[in-house]
C-alpha cells in the first residue's frame, strides 16, 4: 500500500512554486547587471526571488565548485542524518509524551 504523500500530491498555483529554476538567459542576465555596478547581490536576489546564495554561485562558478567539493568529502547531503540516533530519539519522545499524559490523567 504506498504512502499518503506519494499518492496525495499537493499542487501548489502557477507562480506559488518556491522552488525557482534560473534559465541560462536568467543568469546572463544577473551577470550583466551585477557587473554595471548598480545593483546589489540583495537586490538580485529579490528581484529573480531566489537566495542570495544562489546569486554568489552564479556569480562565482569557483565559489560553487567548492561547495560541491566540501559537500562531496563530508559524504553527501545525508552526511548528518543519523538513522540510529533518530529512532532512539523519537523513543524517548514519545516516553516523553506519555508521561506527561500520564501525569495529567491522574492530577484530572
Amino acid at each position: 500500500m504506498p504512502y499518503k504523500f506519494e499518492t496525495d500530491k499537493i499542487k501548489l498555483p502557477e507562480g506559488k512554486d518556491r522552488r525557482v529554476k534560473l534559465t541560462n538567459e536568467d543568469k546572463e542576465v544577473i551577470r550583466a547587471l551585477y557587473a554595471t555596478g548598480d545593483i546589489s547581490t540583495y537586490k538580485l536576489a529579490e528581484e529573480f526571488n531566489v537566495s542570495r546564495r544562489t546569486i554568489s554561485f552564479i556569480l562565482d562558478p569557483q565559489k560553487k565548485k567548492a561547495n560541491l567539493e566540501k559537500l562531496a568529502e563530508r559524504g553527501g547531503s545525508k552526511a548528518y542524518y543519523d538513522k540510529d540516533k533518530y529512532k532512539e530519539y523519537m523513543k524517548s519522545h514519545r516516553r516523553y509524551k506519555q508521561s506527561i499524559m500520564k501525569m495529567e490523567d491522574k492530577n484530572v
